[in-house]
C-alpha cells in the first residue's frame, strides 16, 4: 500500500464524522436508484409469471387482424369476431377445444354503493369460459354462473367492494344490471390482475349486455391436441380463417398483455422513480462537493506540510480522491442493501394501500447491482474531483499561514459567464415557447437556466444573504448580525450549500406550478366550452370505468326541470388513414349545451353520412363544408362522409362529431362518457340537481355535479400526482438538508477557536445555538427563494412549451398559497438542519476551544 493510500485511510479513521453527511447522501441516492431497479425487475417478473400461468392452457388466440389506435392511446381497438368461427376452428386438425371470449366494460358497485375500481385500470366483464384450461381465471370459491344474473367476481375486487358469495349488487355495463355473486375467482394464482376487476357472466348475459348484437366475441380461445405445438396450431388456423382475422400463439398473447402493462404502467412507474433518483443524486453532488471543498480548505496547512516534506501534487490529489473513493464505495455498497430493503418494503406496501401486485420473490439482476454501485461511486468521486485538484495545488508556504477559508466565488469571470448563460437560457426559452414553439428549445433553455443559477450562486450570495438577513439585526441583535456575517464569509460555500436545496425546491415548485396550471386549464376549458348547468359522469380516468348508459340522457331530458340533456359517447375510426376519436352525440343538443365557437355550415344536417370537424382539423386536412372524407371503422367498413359543419372550439366536444345513427352499425358496446344538462328557465339549481340525481340513481348512480364541481373533480388526478411527486421529492430535500447540516458541522469545527472566544467574552450557550441556527435558516432561505424563482420560471416554460406542442390551450397559474407553504417548509427545514450543529457548538469546552489550533 503506497503512502497516499495509507495517508487517506488514516485521515478517514481520524475524521470519520466529517464524512457522515457525504456517506448518507450517497447512501440515500443509491438506495433509491437500486430500489427502483429491483422493484421494476420484480414487477416485470411477477406479471410475466402471472400472465404466463393464466394463459398456460391457451395455445392460440383468434382475433380481428387490424386495430385502430388513436393519438395518446397505447392499445388499439379491434373489431369483434363472429362466434360462428368456432365451428370452423374446431374442424381444423390439431384443435382440441375452441370457445368464444366475450369481453367488455363492466363496473361492479360495492356494498357501500360506490363503484369498485375504475381509477385507471380497466373494469372488465365477460362470459365465464367453461373450459378450465382455456379460462385465465380459476374458480377459488363458489361455483360458475349457470342462470341469468349470476356472476363470478375476481376475489380482489370482491374484497375491495365488501362483496361475498350470495350478495346481490349492480353491474354497470353501462346499463345497470342486477347480479348475484355465486363465485370468486383468481387470475394466474392472484386475487386479481393488480387493480383490474373482472366479472364473469353466462354467455347469454355477456352477449346481451356487452355486445351490440348476438354472435360477437372479442376473440376465440383455442386449445391444441396433445402433440401439436403452438406455432403449428396458429399456422394451421391462419390457413382456415377468413380475411381480416388472424391467429396468434398463446405465448404471443401473454407477451402482448405484459407489454401492455409495461407500456401503460410499469415503464411510466419506473421512469418516474428513476427521474427522482437522478434528482436526488444531483442534489447529493452539491452536498458532496461542498463537504470535500470545506475539508480541503481546513487541511490547507496539513497539505502544505506534506508538500514541504516532499509529497508531490499528484500524491496529495490522489490521497484526497482515495478518501472519496472509499466513502463512495462503502456508501454505495450500503446503498445496495438499502435499495433491496426499499424494494421489499414497496412490495409489502402497495398491497396494503390498495395496489396489489403479483406476488413474487425479489428479482436482483446484475444490472440492478452494478449500475447503482457505479453511479454512486462516479457521482461521489466526480464531486470530489475539483477539491482534490485544489488540494494538490496547495503551496508549501501555506504551512506558515493559519487555516485558509475559501472566500472565492464572486469573481468577474464567474459573473460574466453566469449572466451570459442566463441570457442565453431566457432567449432559448422565449424562442421555444413563444416565437417558434419547440419542446427541445424550451428544454435546452430550462437546463441552461439551471446551470446559470448554479454559476451565479456565489455572485448573488452576498447580496441575497444581506437582504434576507437584514431583519435579523433588528430582531435578534448581535446574535442575528453574527449569523448574517458568518453566512457571508464564503459566498461560494454558501451558494454550494444552498444550491442543493435550491434544486430540490425548484423541482417541487416546478410541479406545483405545472399542477396549478393544469387545474386552471381544466377550469378554463369547462368554463369556456361547457354552457350547461350540470354534468353527469362516472369517477374514472384512463381506461377505467364502464361509462354511462346511452339511455340516461333521454331519461334526464324528459324531466320538466330540464331544457336539454345531451350524452357524449366515444367511437374510433380511421379518418383518411389516421386513427381518430369520434364524439358520438346529438349534434343539435350538443350545440345548445356547449360553446362550439363559430360554426360554418349546419350541425342539423349530419344524418348518417355527415360529419362535423374543428377548424384545426379542417385546416390540417384542407377540408371545408361540402367536401368528403373517408372513414374506416373497426369492423372494416369504409364509408364516405360529407363535412357538413366546421366549428371553432373542441376541448370537450372533440375534433370529430357524428350522430348516433351513423355510429350504430359499427358500435360494439355503446356508452357515454358525459351527460351535460341545461335547466329550463326559472328552475332552482338545487331542485334541478335533485331531480336529475333521482333519475341518475336508476342508471347505476353516477355522479351529478354542478359545472364548478365537475371542473374541480376533473382535476382530482392532479392532486394525486402532486402528492406522489412531493413524497418522492422529500428524499432530495432530505439530502439537501443533510448537506446544510454537514456544512455547518464542518464550519463549527473550522471556527472552534472563534466560538470559544465568543463564549469567553460573554456569549451564552443559547445565543451561540441561535447564531448557528439562524445561519442555517439564512442559507436555507437563500436556497428556497432561489428555488422558488427557478421553479416558477421552469413551470412557465413547461406550460408554454406544452401549449405550443399540443392542440389544447394551456393556462399558466402561480399558486400563491402552495408556494408560500413551500417557502415556509424550506425555512423550517433550515432551522431543523441547524439543530445538531448548533447543539455541538454550544457544547464546546471554552478553554479547549480557545487553545485549538
Amino acid at each position: 500500500m503506497n503512502a497516499a493510500v495509507r495517508l487517506s485511510l488514516a485521515a478517514l479513521r481520524a475524521h470519520r464524522r466529517r464524512f457522515a453527511g457525504t456517506f448518507l447522501a450517497v447512501f440515500l441516492g443509491v438506495s433509491f436508484l437500486a430500489g427502483t431497479l429491483v422493484m421494476g425487475d420484480t414487477l416485470r417478473s411477477g406479471f410475466d409469471a402471472m400472465f404466463g400461468k393464466a394463459a398456460s392452457g391457451t395455445d392460440a388466440v383468434v382475433r380481428s387482424a387490424d386495430a385502430i389506435t388513436t393519438p395518446g392511446e397505447s392499445e388499439g381497438v379491434r373489431a369483434p369476431v363472429d362466434t360462428a368461427l368456432v365451428r370452423t376452428i374446431a374442424a381444423v386438425p390439431g384443435v382440441a377445444s375452441a370457445v368464444p371470449n366475450i369481453e367488455g366494460a363492466g363496473q361492479l358497485v360495492g356494498s357501500d354503493g360506490e363503484p369498485i375500481g375504475g381509477q385507471g385500470p380497466p373494469t372488465l366483464a365477460g362470459n365465464w369460459i367453461t373450459d378450465p384450461r382455456l379460462n385465465p381465471y380459476e374458480l377459488a370459491e363458489g361455483r360458475a354462473p349457470r342462470h341469468p344474473g349470476e356472476v363470478v367476481v375476481n376475489r380482489g375486487a370482491a374484497e375491495r367492494g365488501g362483496l361475498h358469495l350470495g350478495d346481490t349488487t349492480t353491474l354497470r355495463t353501462p346499463d345497470p344490471v342486477q347480479v348475484t355473486v355465486v363465485g370468486l375467482a383468481t387470475f394466474g394464482g392472484e386475487d386479481g390482475m393488480a387493480q383490474v376487476t373482472f366479472t364473469g357472466m353466462t354467455r347469454a348475459d355477456a352477449e346481451k349486455y356487452l355486445t351490440a348484437r348476438p354472435g360477437q366475441a372479442a376473440s376465440i380461445q383455442v386449445r391444441a391436441d396433445p402433440g401439436t405445438g403452438e406455432r403449428e396450431l396458429a399456422d394451421a388456423l391462419e390457413a382456415a380463417l377468413p380475411p381480416g382475422v388472424e391467429a396468434i400463439t398463446g405465448t404471443e398473447a401473454a407477451q402482448e398483455n405484459t407489454d401492455m402493462i409495461s407500456a401503460q404502467f410499469l415503464t411510466v412507474f419506473t421512469t418516474l422513480l428513476l427521474v427522482f433518483s437522478g434528482i436526488a443524486l444531483l442534489v447529493a453532488t452539491f452536498s458532496i462537493h461542498n463537504t470535500f471543498a470545506i475539508v480541503v480548505a481546513q487541511r490547507t496547512r496539513e497539505n502544505a506540510l506534506l508538500r514541504a516534506l516532499g509529497a508531490s501534487r499528484r500524491q496529495v490529489t490522489v490521497a484526497t480522491l482515495t478518501e472519496a473513493v472509499v466513502v463512495a464505495v462503502t456508501a454505495s455498497a450500503a446503498g445496495l442493501a438499502g435499495g433491496i430493503g426499499i424494494a421489499a418494503g414497496l412490495q409489502a406496501l402497495f398491497p396494503a394501500i390498495g395496489f396489489p401486485f403479483p406476488e413474487s420473490t425479489l428479482v436482483i439482476s446484475a444490472l440492478s447491482l452494478a449500475l447503482p454501485l457505479a453511479v454512486g461511486t462516479v457521482v461521489c468521486v466526480a464531486s470530489a474531483l475539483l477539491p482534490a485538484v485544489r488540494a494538490g495545488r496547495t503551496a508549501p508556504l501555506a504551512a506558515l499561514r493559519e487555516t485558509a477559508v475559501d472566500t472565492s466565488g464572486a469573481s468577474r469571470p464567474r459573473a460574466v459567464t453566469g449572466t451570459a448563460l442566463l441570457a442565453l437560457a431566457v432567449a432559448l426559452a422565449l424562442t421555444g415557447t413563444l416565437l417558434s414553439p419547440s419542446v427541445w428549445l424550451a428544454g435546452t433553455g430550462a437546463v441552461l437556466a439551471l446551470a446559470a443559477f448554479v454559476v451565479l450562486g456565489p455572485v448573488t450570495a452576498t447580496t441575497a444573504v444581506r437582504v434576507l438577513g437584514s431583519p435579523l439585526d433588528r430582531l435578534r441583535g448581535v446574535t442575528g448580525g453574527l449569523a448574517r456575517r458568518n453566512a457571508l464569509r464564503s459566498p461560494k460555500r454558501t451558494a454550494a450549500t444552498a444550491g442543493a436545496l435550491m434544486i430540490g425546491v425548484a423541482v417541487v415548485s416546478l410541479f406545483t406550478v405545472f399542477g396549478a396550471s393544469l387545474k386552471a386549464t381544466m377550469d378554463q376549458t369547462v368554463s369556456r366550452s361547457f354552457a350547461g348547468d350540470l354534468a353527469v359522469s362516472t369517477p374514472s380516468f384512463g381506461a377505467g370505468g364502464s361509462g354511462l348508459s346511452p339511455r340516461l340522457a333521454g331519461a334526464v331530458d324528459a324531466l320538466p326541470e330540464v331544457d336539454t340533456a345531451v350524452g357524449l359517447g366515444r367511437g374510433v375510426a380511421e379518418v383518411d388513414g389516421a386513427g381518430r376519436a369520434l364524439t358520438v352525440t346529438d349534434p343539435v343538443a350538443l350545440q345548445r349545451t356547449f360553446d362550439l365557437g363559430t360554426v360554418d355550415g349546419s350541425l342539423r344536417a349530419l344524418g348518417t353520412d355527415g360529419i362535423a370537424i374543428t377548424e384545426k382539423e379542417a385546416d390540417r386536412q384542407g377540408l371545408a363544408p361540402g367536401d368528403t372524407t373517408r372513414l374506416t371503422f373497426t369492423d372494416g367498413d369504409t364509408r364516405t362522409f360529407t363535412v357538413r359543419a366546421v366549428y371553432g372550439q373542441s376541448e370537450l366536444a372533440g375534433d370529430y362529431v357524428i350522430t348516433r345513427a351513423a355510429w350504430a352499425p359499427h358500435r360494439v358496446q355503446d356508452s357515454d362518457t358525459l351527460v351535460a344538462v341545461t335547466f329550463a328557465d326559472g328552475v332552482d339549481p338545487a331542485d334541478g340537481k335533485a331531480a336529475v340525481a333521482q333519475v341518475a340513481a336508476r342508471y347505476g348512480n353516477p355522479e351529478v355535479q354542478t359545472r364548478d364541481e365537475y371542473a374541480e373533480s376533473s382535476a382530482g388526478g392532479i392532486d394525486m400526482m402532486l402528492t406522489l411527486v412531493y413524497a418522492l421529492l422529500a428524499l432530495a430535500v432530505l439530502i439537501a438538508l443533510l448537506g446544510i447540516a454537514n456544512t455547518l458541522t464542518l464550519a463549527v469545527h473550522e471556527r472552534t477557536r472563534e466560538l470559544g472566544l465568543l463564549r469567553a467574552v460573554g456569549q451564552t450557550r443559547a445565543q451561540l445555538r441561535a447564531m448557528v441556527r439562524w445561519e442555517s435558516v439564512l442559507v436555507a432561505a437563500f436556497g428556497t427563494t432561489g428555488g422558488l424563482g427557478l421553479g416558477a420560471f421552469l413551470g412557465w416554460v413547461l406550460v408554454r412549451a406544452s401549449d405550443g406542442a399540443s392542440d389544447s390551450a394551456f393556462a399558466f397559474a402561480l399558486p400563491p398559497v402552495q408556494l408560500t407553504v413551500v417557502l415556509l417548509v424550506g425555512l423550517t427545514a433550515g432551522a431543523l438542519a441547524g439543530l445538531r450543529p448548533a447543539g455541538r457548538a454550544a457544547r464546546l469546552n471554552v478553554l479547549r476551544a480557545i487553545a485549538a489550533e
